[in-house]
């Protein structure tokens, strides 16, 4: 047994390389998509690169169940013997956590989720929680020696691209200005201030990243350079970020997956949340593209918290959805989703539909404008983690998804969500600053769903959330389709007055027929709300606007969406 364990557990890892190969073939391509402005096809190569997981879990595993040992890969009995021999495998990597989760995939891939412990596989990493630091250099450093000038111009002559800077003199002097307004006067004149920048790029949709931190004798900030690369003109710095809360968004839940090379990903994620110690393990980790790593670090936190605390699962504040019941724990910043057994009578959509909305999301470019979400199978979680009024909705709505065995209460299937407060119960409390803040956020996350080719279906207040830097998010997926599959019309006019007062439209509706003027009544029952939108985002209420973006997106078009602030000098 000792030696098929050996050779199983070889297997496992000769399947993790060559997923991990395809991974960095993947991101190390990202470079050339944004010299050469190839901005569609940056859009497939992330999708092959969520793909991928799945695709080398599914080969590999098929490929041990059908070997001389699958006997042995079938007994669950077996697999402590093959986690022992992969321990010894994966300790010298430099990607060892990554390898772990790889393991986990490969076990519930091939055993029932009951089988999941500690023996069987990683629910608890074995990796040191503190190690010591590789011989890669993962940063570079440059010295201020009390000029700014010359601080931008080394880091900017440091990072070269195929393609020519657009005017490095002129982006020089925008950092310095920006870095006079940021930064305190003593820090400016600090002869020690220090750069520390990663030096692999960060590239995302068409944007590149210099992503590091400044560091005096007294204090750091984070100090990110978004890079835009305008064809014809070169490359450019967009502006300056020196904002810890700026740089969280730009590495938000609600963001696309990084593409950015790194040879120990333990050391990436270490530096980024030294810059943003706010974010969780789960989200840098996500946020870099390793998302199923992401998921076993939400799990271990979640086990954690209910190890540790007393807090009992409730049901989400909002109105009660008709496609999923949401409930969450109030001491954890997450919502958990199922999909009820049977849909309200307005909602013509089953469940296979919702399921694969939901993993569109996960595959398609989200502007910052869609929350990311993790699909879990076979939770278990003790009854009496569950509020009485919580559990008995569960069961009420979806018995075939919440089964209970006893003490225990399975969550056959379900989506994690980062919690937000729902846009119609955060107006109903806010300020008048607050609410206008709000509304114009709402209009502005519609058009940048739009810009990305997607139509929210249901854009009532309550399927929209206010993040805790304010953004407004949209997270119910069961009926959003790409923009360019909606047909937008303009109501027609009756032929007689009659016809207005029936109880039928006079004009015929087909299933993907959307008239944008019906917009104002549905979305706002409050007149005020509904003025004010209209005075900020009228042209969402015409069907030309919208249908002046698909022909955009028809062209091949890949219209711009920052996840910052601009500075005041960008072109």
């Amino acid at each position: 047994m000792p030696h098929s364990a050996d050779q199983i557990a070889q297997q496992i890892l000769s399947g993790f390389d060559r997923y991990r190969r395809i991974f960095r073939d993947l991101t190390a391509g990202a470079r050339a998509r944004f010299e050469q402005a190839r901005w569609n096809d940056i859009q497939e190569a992330s999708t092959l690169r969520i793909n991928a997981y799945e695709e080398q879990v599914q080969q590999t595993a098929d490929a041990l169940a059908a070997s001389e040992l699958g006997p042995q890969v079938k007994d669950a009995g077996a697999w402590p013997g093959i986690r022992l021999a992969y321990i010894q495998l994966i300790d010298q990597r430099f990607d060892d956590e990554l390898a772990e989760t790889w393991f986990n995939s490969i076990f519930c891939s091939l055993h029932q989720h009951d089988q999941i412990s500690d023996d069987t596989m990683f629910v608890h990493s074995t990796r040191p929680v503190t190690r010591p630091p590789s011989r890669i250099a993962l940063t570079r450093g440059f010295i201020s020696d009390g000029s700014l000038h010359n601080l931008a111009h080394q880091i900017l002559s440091e990072y070269s691209f195929d393609v020519p800077w657009e005017d490095l003199t002129r982006d020089v002097e925008m950092i310095v200005a920006e870095l006079q307004q940021g930064l305190p006067d003593w820090a400016q004149m600090d002869r020690g201030l220090t750069a520390e920048m990663v030096q692999s790029v960060f590239y995302r949709n068409k944007g590149a990243y210099l992503v590091g931190r400044l560091i005096s004798q007294q204090e750091q900030w984070p100090f990110v350079l978004p890079l835009v690369h305008r064809e014809q003109q070169g490359i450019s710095v967009d502006t300056v970020i020196t904002d810890e809360s700026e740089v969280s968004i730009i590495f938000s839940f609600t963001r696309s997956y990084f593409m950015v090379e790194s040879a120990v990903p333990s050391e990436l994620i270490s530096f980024i949340k030294r810059l943003i110690p706010g974010k969780h393990l789960a989200e840098l980790y996500t946020a870099i593209g390793f998302y199923k790593q992401g998921k076993s670090e939400f799990y271990r936190a979640l086990i954690a918290h209910l190890a540790n605390t007393d807090d009992r699962f409730i049901m989400a504040p909002g109105v009660r959805g008709m496609v999923m019941s949401v409930f969450t724990l109030p001491g954890f910043n997450t919502v958990f989703k199922i999909i009820k057994d049977r849909f309200a009578p307005s909602k013509n959509i089953d469940r296979a539909t919702v399921i694969e909305k939901y993993r569109l999301v996960k595959r398609h470019d989200r502007v910052g404008r869609m929350a990311d979400t993790q699909e879990f199978a076979d939770f278990r979680f003790p009854r009496e983690r569950f509020e009485p009024e919580c559990l008995k909705e569960l069961l009420e709505v979806a018995p075939s998804t919440v089964i209970e065995e006893g003490d225990t209460i399975l969550i056959r299937h379900c989506w994690t969500e980062r919690r937000m407060t729902p846009l119609n119960m955060y107006v109903e409390s806010a300020s008048d600053t607050q609410i206008e803040q709000a509304l114009f956020d709402y209009g502005k996350a519609i058009k940048e769903l739009a810009a990305a080719n997607i139509f929210p279906g249901d854009m009532l207040l309550k399927n929209f959330g206010v993040t805790r830097h304010g953004r407004v998010v949209f997270y119910d997926y069961d009926e959003i389709s790409y923009l360019t599959e909606v047909n937008f019309r303009v109501i027609p006019e009756p032929l007689y007055p009659e016809q207005e007062l029936a109880s039928e439209p006079w004009y015929s509706v087909a299933p993907n027929d959307v008239f944008p003027e019906e917009f104002p009544v549905f979305l706002f029952a409050d007149i005020r709300h509904r003025r004010q939108f209209a005075g900020m985002h009228g042209d969402l209420f015409e069907a030309d606007y919208w249908k002046s973006l698909q022909k955009q997106i028809e062209a091949g078009q890949v219209i711009d969406v920052y996840p910052y602030r601009r500075a005041a000098a960008t072109p």
